[in-house]
C-alpha cells in the first residue's frame, strides 16, 4: 500500500521539499495506524522546511505536527477500525513522522479521540493553534480573568491562527474590552469582525525606550510573539496582571526588570502545547468542542499537499493570516 506524503531531504546545507510515494514501513513506529483527511499548518511547520530552523533534527522527515483522520489499524485496545481520532504535539512532524501525509502511525498515548459535536476538518480549524489559544484562555481564567469580564485583554501577533482564534474564544465567553495587537494594516476589518474591539498596530504600541514600569493599561494578555513585544507589555500590566505567553516568532530573549513582579504582583503564565498531559488534552479539546468552539468565525483556507511551500513562505515572511488546513485526496 503507497501513499502521498511530503517528504524533507537535507542536501549537504539545503533543504528540499517533495511530494514522495511511501509506504506504511517508511513511517515512525506505534500502534495506530490512520488515514488522515485532515492536517493544518503551525508556524513551527514551517520552522521544520528552514535550513537551521531548529525543528528537525533527522532526514528525511515527513513534517506536520497536526492530523486528524481515521483509524485502519490499532494493536491498542483503546482504538479500534474506524473510529475518528485526532493527534497534535508531542514528536509529531519533529522526531516522528507527521500529518502531511495520506497515512500516520503514532503511538496510542498520543491519540485523542475526536469529542462528539467535533468534525474532522473543524479538528484541523483548531489544531496546535487553536489547542494553544485554548490553553492559554483557561490559564487566564484561572488566574482572575473570569471574574472580570470588563478586564482589557490585548492578543498579540493577531492575525496569525493562535491570536485569531483566541480572540473569537474570548469573543465568545463574553469578554468585550479585547485589543488586537498587529504589525498589518491590512487586517483591522477582519480582526474586528472576529470579535476585537480596537486594533492597535505594533508601530503604535511600542516605546521608544521601555521603561521598567508604564501606566497600568492591560489587564491581561496573550502573547504570541514574544521577544520585545513582551518586553514592552510587561511595564503596562495592571496590577495582578497576568500574561500567557506561548510563541517566540519576535525572538527567544527577555530583556526585563523583576519589577512588574515584584511591585505590581504580575505573573507571566507559561503556555506548553506539545507534552501536555492526556488527562487535561481530553479536557481542552471537550472545550473546544463545547464553549470554546468557534470554528465558524475561524478565518480558514483549504489547501492540497501541493501547495504547502507557498504557506510555508507566507508563515516565514509575515504575510500569512488566519488559518491553514490541508486536505488530503
Amino acid at each position: 500500500m503507497s501513499f502521498s506524503a511530503l517528504t524533507i531531504n537535507e542536501n549537504e546545507e539545503n533543504i528540499a521539499l517533495n511530494i514522495e510515494e511511501k509506504t506504511i514501513d517508511t513511517l515512525s513506529q506505534g500502534e495506530v495506524v490512520i488515514q488522515v483527511a485532515y492536517s493544518s499548518v503551525n508556524y513551527k511547520d514551517s520552522l521544520a522546511v528552514k535550513p537551521n530552523g531548529g525543528v528537525i533534527r533527522t532526514y528525511p522527515m515527513i513534517p506536520g505536527i497536526d492530523l486528524s483522520g481515521t483509524v485502519l489499524s490499532s494493536q491498542d485496545d483503546r482504538f479500534k477500525k474506524s473510529d475518528k481520532v485526532l493527534v497534535t504535539g508531542y514528536g509529531l512532524g519533529v522526531t516522528h513522522t507527521g500529518g502531511f501525509a495520506q497515512i500516520a502511525r503514532v503511538p496510542a498515548e498520543w491519540v485523542v479521540p475526536l469529542p462528539e459535536n467535533l468534525s474532522l476538518k473543524e479538528a484541523m480549524l483548531f489544531g496546535t493553534a487553536g489547542f494553544t489559544a485554548a490553553l492559554s484562555v483557561q490559564a487566564l481564567e484561572q488566574h482572575g480573568l473570569s471574574q472580570n469580564k470588563e478586564a482589557t485583554i490585548l492578543v498579540t501577533g493577531a492575525s496569525g491562527g493562535v491570536g485569531t482564534l483566541a480572540i473569537a474564544m474570548l469573543k465568545k465567553l463574553g469578554y468585550g474590552n479585547i485589543i488586537a495587537l498587529s504589525r498589518k494594516k491590512t487586517v483591522t476589518d477582519s480582526l474586528k469582525k472576529i470579535g476585537a474591539a480596537e486594533v492597535l498596530l505594533l508601530d503604535e504600541f511600542m516605546p521608544e525606550k521601555i521603561k521598567p514600569l508604564a501606566k497600568q493599561t492591560i489587564d491581561f494578555a496573550i502573547d504570541t510573539v514574544g521577544g520585545d513585544v513582551t518586553c514592552a507589555l510587561l511595564p503596562q500590566l495592571s496590577y495582578g496582571g497576568n500574561i500567557a505567553i506561548c510563541g517566540n516568532a519576535a525572538g527567544i530573549k527577555l530583556n526585563t526588570t523583576v519589577l512588574p513582579f515584584i511591585l505590581r504582583g504580575t505573573n507571566l503564565l507559561g503556555i506548553d502545547s506539545v507534552n501536555v498531559p492526556m488527562p487535561q488534552r481530553v479536557a481542552i479539546w471537550q472545550r473546544l468542542a463545547t464553549d470554546l468552539n468557534v470554528s465558524q468565525q475561524a478565518l480558514t483556507n483549504e489547501i492540497s499537499l501541493e501547495e504547502l511551500p507557498t504557506i510555508f513562505e507566507q508563515l516565514q515572511s509575515g504575510t500569512h493570516h488566519g488559518r491553514t488546513i490541508v486536505k488530503m485526496k
